[in-house]
């Protein structure tokens, strides 16, 4: 009982913060299922709401990274939580987890890499600090496909730079191309995003490295390769606009 009782304290804080524009009971069907032509009409929805999370105030939180059952985060400041996630000694899932580039498909070259590029942008991130979901996969994200998007799973929510939500968007479907879209979006309503291709990189790197590391321990060799293309290619494309 005591658990469920952290549990609802921490989605309770949450919807206490959350816009009312915000919908965490969605009914509809997974945005997944939404086709190239599909996404791209309603696409500014998906950023409207999207950016609503962000609009949360939380001036009541301390720290950056994920939340724990009580709402509270684990780090510092977004260069703790970054750099931190890739302890090799944390307990749980990940202790000792570079075994691995022994032991699974991940490379340590690739993975150190893009780590380095990921650390090298963190200034640019560093007190960025905005309510992100962190979890917006298009399977996670609720949608009819013309007004609504929900978002029904809040587990992973923290503090972070909020261009972390449309990352893992593109990282999920790159050839939907977020960042492109997002950047006409921003450019069409006066949204000055200060640093923009850095800080993308930045959380685009952090995340990607992230769930290629996940991929490889399940043995998941395919996504492995896409993952990597897609990190390897993101910085031509972002530096392009």
């Amino acid at each position: 009982m005591g658990k469920e009782e952290d549990k609802m304290s921490r989605d309770s804080i949450i919807r206490s913060i959350l816009s009312e524009n915000v919908c965490i009971t969605p009914n509809g069907f997974s945005a997944d299922l939404l086709n190239v032509e599909q996404f791209k009409a309603c696409h500014e929805l998906f950023f409207d709401k999207i950016m609503e999370i962000h609009r949360s105030d939380i001036k009541g939180i301390e720290g950056c990274g994920e939340f724990d059952d009580e709402c509270k985060t684990e780090y510092g400041s977004c260069e703790e939580f970054l750099v931190g996630t890739f302890a090799e000694h944390k307990e749980g899932y990940w202790y000792n987890w570079k075994e691995m580039f022994q032991t699974t498909i991940l490379d340590r070259d690739f993975f150190e890499t893009y780590l380095q590029e990921m650390k090298d942008r963190i200034q640019y991130c560093e007190g960025k600090r905005y309510l992100v979901y962190n979890n917006a996969f298009f399977d996670n994200l609720i949608s009819d496909g013309r007004t609504m998007i929900g978002f029904p799973d809040w587990s992973r929510s923290g503090i972070c730079d909020f261009l972390l939500d449309f990352a893992i968007m593109d990282l999920n479907k790159p050839y939907l191309q977020i960042p492109e879209l997002l950047f006409d979006y921003c450019r069409k309503r006066n949204i000055v995003i200060p640093d923009f291709q850095e800080r993308f990189l930045c959380m685009a790197y952090y995340k990607g490295i992230d769930v290629l590391r996940w991929h490889a321990s399940i043995d998941d060799t395919e996504s492995c390769r896409s993952i990597m293309k897609s990190i390897s290619e993101l910085k031509d494309r972002l530096y392009a606009l």
